[in-house]
């Protein structure tokens, strides 16, 4: 395979076993002249395994906008550039975005070198719907949190989240208030001697009483229970003539008997017609 030094490789690399590595992604790395690591000291590990030595450059999402300018400049000097992640595919959940888009910008072809995916490896053995949703890492904060998950709740599609194990028991508990009747898969350790899977029904997902350790990946099943959609004015019209006569649980309460909808989005909508003056 013959590189381009107005080219730059986004290369795949495995995310624990390092027989995961494609050939061509090896033979873009062996041939490159400068290769981009969020981490030179982890990427170090992988390439010394396969006897690659190449001048290695740290970019990562602190110093990601500084360096642009200079990585371009390496372009301009003919070199052969390509880009890897700490593992996986570069970019989900790692920097580069805004170096490829100043290539596009300066008429450099972007080629991707596909290889392994943590997103993909567990949605391969979910079980679950292939229409999915990648979301990555989720907010650390239980307000934050909440918002992201109220939103995504609506999505009646499989969902991937990048999960930090040391909080894990946090996750799951907001995974529990918004995405009842839904099954879970937790991918730990993918591909690394300390694999494992966990299957369970959200409802019935217990806390950990030891935290887990290593890298989450948590799949999320498609909406079990088929939500309908609903006329909402049809809806503001009963929450407005409820909420004259009953208090807001009650409100809610009527309004789930006759429509089936997600009930924190009933109770939000009813909370925000009782704000209203009008009413």
């Amino acid at each position: 395979m013959k590189l381009f030094s107005n080219n730059l490789y986004i290369v795949s690399t495995p995310i624990g076993n390092l027989d995961d590595i494609t050939l061509r992604a090896l033979n873009v790395l062996k041939n490159s002249d400068i290769i981009l690591c969020e981490d030179t000291r982890h990427s170090i590990k992988l390439l010394n395994h396969y006897k690659i030595k190449k001048r290695l450059v740290s970019y990562h999402k602190f110093n990601e906008k500084n360096k642009v300018s200079s990585i371009i400049e390496y372009f301009n000097q003919g070199k052969i550039l390509s880009l890897i992640s700490d593992a996986g595919t570069p970019l989900l959940s790692d920097p580069g975005r805004i170096l490829v888009n100043e290539c596009v910008k300066n008429k450099i072809k972007v080629v991707p070198i596909p290889g392994v995916s943590s997103i993909t490896s567990a949605a391969s053995i979910s079980g679950f719907t292939d229409k999915f949703l990648f979301y990555g890492f989720l907010p650390k904060t239980e307000n934050e949190l909440s918002k992201v998950l109220s939103s995504l709740s609506e999505n009646q599609y499989t969902q991937i989240f990048f999960i930090p194990s040391n909080k894990i028991n946090f996750f799951i508990k907001g995974f529990k208030k918004y995405f009842p009747g839904r099954k879970i898969l937790i991918a730990k350790e993918i591909t690394k001697i300390h694999e494992a899977f966990i299957r369970e029904d959200i409802d019935e997902l217990k806390l950990f009483k030891n935290p887990l350790r290593g890298e989450l990946t948590v799949v999320i099943s498609e909406n079990i229970i088929k939500v309908k959609r609903f006329n909402e004015e049809k809806i503001v019209n009963k929450i407005r003539k409820y909420l004259k006569k009953y208090s807001l649980k009650d409100t809610v309460n009527l309004i789930l008997e006759t429509e089936k909808i997600n009930k924190k989005k009933i109770y939000d909508l009813c909370l925000k017609i009782r704000n209203e003056k009008n009413i």
